[in-house]
């Protein structure tokens, strides 16, 4: 029996949680994502990264108007959140590639990430490769910001999201529909008979934004991602987007209620405005009183032997 199954086994025979309990847990599980690792310099990626991938969901009414790309004088047609991510999935199970990496193999990825001064400056360009242990069990040698270090191999009970281990990846629904509901229970046993409720959406949001940030996931899972967001209330569309290299994109951004850790809506997720295929993220930090605007985007990655060896 692996970590995931024992976790959901904790409340086998415990009388069902009342609301103003599982709000609690939702709370404290927030906090304990949010908090760094405590054996390393800096974050862990999957720790890091979950704090600011709190982006991508959707409103089924929100829709913008978006030129088309044909002609001189392009009828306008109406583009829902709906749409845009249902497109994403489609166009991810066009070009997803299936792997099944072994517990001694790495996660090879290549990110790009471009900063520049909101009040004006030179910007710079980050090029962070990384190698993540598939089962925890060895050390990673990962980049952030340029920053780079090894990273030790998993402590006993040591939680991260979304799951290391590609057993535990491979437990997610591939169905959108059942989806939400796994992860509105991580750590329990899925109630998928209970409907999803509006106090339930926000850390489901933040689960599934946190699994697009993974760079390799089983087959069917990240598609199931896209239209399990697709379902998601809370997000407005922002046409007339671009990615770094100038590309047309349509945004999609989560506003989570005022007072919640989410609800500035500073990150958005882009995607290209024909094909639907997600392009990166824009999104903001402050860091030595300096806030930047940043955009970042996934270059490559692999499943690989060793770690520093490229695909």
């Amino acid at each position: 029996m692996n970590e995931l199954e024992l976790l959901r086994e904790w409340d086998a025979d415990a009388p069902p949680l009342t609301d103003s309990v599982r709000a609690r847990g939702r709370f404290r599980l927030y906090q304990e994502m949010r908090a760094p690792a405590v054996s390393t310099a800096v974050p862990r990626r999957p720790l890091l990264r979950i704090a600011v991938a709190t982006v991508a969901a959707a409103a089924v009414t929100t829709t913008v108007v978006v030129a088309g790309n044909t002609g001189t004088s392009p009828p306008a047609r109406t583009v829902s959140a709906v749409t845009v991510l249902r497109g994403a999935a489609a166009e991810e199970r066009r070009l997803e590639k299936p792997i099944a990496p072994r517990d001694d193999q790495f996660i090879y990825t290549k990110e790009i990430i471009k900063e520049t001064p909101v009040g004006g400056g030179r910007s710079k360009t980050y090029v962070d490769e990384s190698w993540n242990s598939v089962d925890g069990s060895k050390r990673s040698y990962v980049s952030e910001l340029g920053h780079t270090q090894w990273v030790p191999p998993d402590r006993p009970g040591q939680r991260s999201w979304p799951p290391r281990r590609w057993a535990q990846l491979k437990q997610l629904p591939t169905d959108p529909d059942k989806l939400p509901i796994a992860l509105r229970e991580v750590g329990m046993r899925p109630d998928y008979e209970r409907p999803m409720e509006a106090d339930d959406w926000p850390m489901v949001q933040i689960f599934l934004s946190g699994l697009l940030r993974a760079p390799v996931l089983p087959e069917g899972l990240r598609p199931a991602t896209f239209e399990a967001l697709a379902t998601v209330p809370g997000v407005k569309v922002i046409p007339g987007r671009t990615d770094v290299d100038g590309r047309a994109g349509i945004g999609i951004q989560y506003v989570g209620e005022p007072g919640t850790p989410w609800a500035k809506g500073e990150q958005v997720l882009v995607f290209d405005a024909k094909t639907y295929r997600y392009l990166g993220m824009r999104d903001r930090r402050t860091a030595g009183g300096t806030t930047y605007r940043q955009w970042s985007y996934r270059a490559a990655e692999a499943v690989v032997d060793r770690v520093l060896q490229r695909p």
